[in-house]
């Protein structure tokens, strides 16, 4: 790749993605029309400029393309397929009994966050954000609070920091080499953060809008439509398991685990039709999706800071609009990480914005009020404080622990191009050192 083009000493190709991330902020009822803008931008110049890992000109687009697509792939079946999960698990008539079963004041809000953070720690984040969206828009008939929206999505974020199967990050920590039992302390800081968050975003909506207190009544549960979504959840999980632990150098090759969702639902569709209606807006919401991920894929954040806690906590708030895809690999590569913290960091840290996460854009396709910057900032406040008393507090608890390199050598020292990240921790530049 060639050495990028400097304004001020900026690389062209944050500016660019910057600009496109400032778009989206300033222009929410138009996101997906800035996030094609700012990626076919980006591309062009990097076709004609910078270049790409993969090499210069169309050449190395081809081949940056051929690299992402598996990934790409996979977000896109997994956020059509499990908005149609939704639809199921909504018709299954469950979310509407479910008032009977939690706390009538704002303590039901609370535990309805717990269970998401469960259920996100087996299942994949999307699914359990859009579950758990589906389940508020019930019980708070309809009205959900910006600021619990975004607890969800900080629940199903947290829920899998810490689990080898409950994040893509954290997954990729596996396939690369990373004991579990490295990860799992993660829980640690998620733990504390839920409770962080969860109460003031469960007292927000409670102010707003009261959970129901009783469900209607006649209503039964539809157990065809509950056994369909065990039965993708299910499709899903047990591709993802044996994937990584009977396969994993072939985990990158397919989209393995949204083909595996979308054969279900196809299967499914015997018993229930799956409701198509919904497909048109989720599509919408991937694409958008995919276009910045695939935007940040192309920025050239070749080299991070020395591994340290001040480099994973800056790590968080990168990863709110970098993809934390990219991010992991690049720890992955230079090691010396503790590893509970880097997963904490990059899993959690996407939900300070509605963007910074692929579950943040699929429940926001649910909600379209919560793509406003502005808003899910002032009013999602207590998950960006959620992230600081939770690093931290994990940092006083089990200290940092850094793990050597498991795989690979250090990388060498950054360039210009860390400066993004760098601008976060407090950690000094590496001098330079011989190739």
């Amino acid at each position: 790749m060639s050495a990028p083009l400097l304004v001020l000493g900026i690389p062209v190709d944050f500016l660019l993605f910057a600009a496109t991330l400032l778009g989206v902020a300033l222009f929410h009822d138009h996101t997906l029309k800035v996030a094609l803008t700012g990626l076919a931008v980006i591309t062009l110049y990097k076709v004609g400029f910078a270049g790409f890992h993969h090499g210069a000109g169309f050449e190395g687009l081809v081949g940056h393309l051929q690299h992402e697509w598996v990934l790409l792939a996979n977000l896109l079946l997994l956020l059509v397929g499990f908005a149609l999960l939704a639809r199921f698990f909504d018709a299954s008539r469950v979310p509407a009994v479910l008032p009977h079963f939690l706390p009538d004041d704002w303590k039901g809000g609370f535990v309805l966050l717990v269970l998401i953070f469960v259920l996100s720690s087996f299942l994949d984040n999307i699914a359990a954000a859009i579950i758990g969206g589906t389940v508020a828009a019930n019980v708070f008939s309809g009205r959900v609070h910006i600021g619990y929206l975004a607890a969800i999505v900080a629940a199903s974020n947290a829920g899998g920091s810490g689990s080898v199967v409950g994040d893509t990050t954290t997954t990729m920590m596996w396939i690369d080499g990373v004991d579990p039992a490295d990860v799992f302390h993660a829980y640690v800081a998620a733990s504390i953060a839920l409770v962080v968050f969860g109460i003031p975003a469960a007292i927000q909506q409670h102010r707003h809008q009261p959970i129901v207190a009783e469900p209607p009544v006649g209503i039964r549960v539809d157990w065809v439509s509950l056994a369909i979504v065990a039965f993708i959840l299910a499709a899903a999980i047990a591709t993802n398991v044996v994937m990584n632990l009977h396969a994993p150098q072939h985990a990158d090759s397919f989209p393995f685990i949204g083909t595996a969702v979308w054969l279900a639902i196809l299967a499914s569709a015997l018993l229930r039709r799956p409701d198509w209606g919904e497909v048109p807006g989720a599509a919408r919401g991937a694409l958008f999706l995919l276009a910045l991920v695939l935007c940040a894929s192309m920025m050239p954040v070749e080299h991070l800071p020395l591994a340290s806690w001040q480099t994973a906590f800056g790590l968080g708030f990168v990863s709110a609009v970098f993809d934390n895809i990219p991010l992991t690999e690049l720890a992955l590569k230079q090691g010396g990480y503790d590893w509970g913290f880097l997963a904490f960091a990059v899993g959690f840290g996407g939900s300070m914005l509605w963007f910074g996460s692929s579950a943040g854009v699929a429940l926001s396709s649910q909600f379209p009020q919560a793509r406003s910057v502005f808003s899910w900032l002032r009013h999602g406040w207590h998950v960006m404080l959620a992230y600081v008393v939770g690093f931290f507090a994990m940092l006083l608890i089990m200290g940092w622990q850094p793990h050597e390199p498991h795989k690979r050598s250090a990388t060498p020292a950054p360039t210009l191009t860390a400066m993004a990240v760098q601008s976060l921790t407090a950690t000094p530049r590496i001098p330079p050192t011989a190739a």
